[in-house]
């Protein structure tokens, strides 16, 4: 009962096939070689964008902080929200790769909204050389709370970005289960909706260690391959990102991933919601969900050797958040990938019943 990451699933074997593939003979390295010639191809097809600049790096970090670096100043701000990965989860990455930008946060939610936005960016970029200059946008989608924005409230942030003269990043590390989820294509999620720099993700959904970098304006490619270059994310044996990034879009095969780890969240919300004590936290969009429940329900799972992350307490009784009380209600987030099995999500639910 493994729901604690997508980024714990395995490789889907059709990778693993591709990789083995691609390590019959000698090719030229740092991208020089035909795998990655095809691919970008490729995404610029599947993105219905021919003058897109596309690169290859091994970590969603490398792809947000590399993208943003190359749209922001270091002397300007990033907008984001409070729960972005840049802002919680990446080691102030981004601030490092652009040389110092900072974050400005937008909201309290894990959706900005164009209001909230205009109010970060207005509250910047007044105080002349003393602070900050407005910077780009960063969106997520799905976002860290597994809701997803709609191609209408994409555009509609990159509109008001767009009344400023700010460019636009989507984080899309589970851009393949946005897309599953809301039935866009990916121009109509990307630049169609006023995306400029698109972290597209493959690790979370069944790939071994490759993401990709759209830029929508190709006059920002070289800058982007010189801080690749320099940031050391230039991996020598490219091919084998390419590989990986090849069987991925192969036949729609991360699509029809995205979709199985949505359908299994789905069978999961559908098991627990309905269980008495179990409160869902945020609507269930993607393949994220947040509840929280008793905590001698957590004990029942995590003692039958159930996988997932609790939010901010412990499962002890001394927990300094809840006290003793066996009663008290935990938050967790449980997250399915394209391997969760029926089985699991079905004895889940029924530990959480007794």
């Amino acid at each position: 009962m493994h729901f604690a990451s997508d980024n714990a699933g395995p490789v889907h074997p059709k990778v693993i096939e591709a990789l083995a593939a691609a390590n019959d003979g000698h090719a030229m390295g740092y991208g020089a070689d035909a795998l990655t010639r095809a691919v970008e191809e490729r995404l610029r097809e599947t993105f219905e964008a021919p003058e897109a600049a596309v690169f290859l790096v091994t970590t969603g970090t490398a792809a947000n902080a590399l993208a943003l670096a190359t749209l922001a100043e270091p002397f300007e701000t990033v907008f984001c929200t409070p729960v972005a990965h840049i802002h919680e989860d990446e080691c102030n990455a981004p601030e490092f790769f652009t040389g110092g930008a900072k974050l400005t946060l937008a909201g309290e939610a894990d959706k900005m909204t164009p209001e909230t936005l205009r109010a970060a960016i207005q509250s910047q970029g007044n105080r002349g050389v003393h602070g900050p200059a407005r910077g780009p946008v960063s969106l997520t989608n799905v976002t860290e709370r597994g809701t997803v924005y709609t191609t209408a409230e994409v555009a509609a942030l990159a509109d008001m970005a767009r009344g400023y003269g700010l460019p636009v990043h989507l984080d899309g590390a589970r851009f393949a289960n946005a897309l599953a989820a809301t039935g866009a294509s990916p121009a109509e999620m990307s630049w169609k909706a006023g995306i400029d720099a698109l972290s597209f993700g493959g690790t979370k959904n069944g790939l071994m260690a490759v993401e990709a970098v759209l830029l929508f304006d190709p006059a920002r490619a070289h800058e982007f391959e010189l801080r690749r270059k320099r940031g050391a994310h230039l991996v020598s044996k490219h091919r084998y990102l390419a590989a990986q990034m090849l069987a991925y879009l192969d036949d729609g095969l991360w699509l029809d991933l995205a979709r199985a780890a949505n359908a299994a969240n789905a069978r999961l919300v559908e098991a627990i919601a309905g269980i008495a004590g179990v409160e869902l936290l945020y609507p269930p969009q993607a393949n994220m969900t947040f509840a929280r429940w008793p905590r001698h329900g957590h004990r029942r799972l995590h003692e039958a050797g159930a996988e997932y992350h609790l939010s901010g307490n412990t499962l002890e009784d001394d927990d300094p958040l809840e006290g003793d009380d066996p009663h008290a209600l935990l938050g967790a987030r449980l997250v399915t990938d394209w391997s969760t099995t029926d089985d699991d999500i079905d004895r889940f639910a029924a530990i959480m019943r007794e």
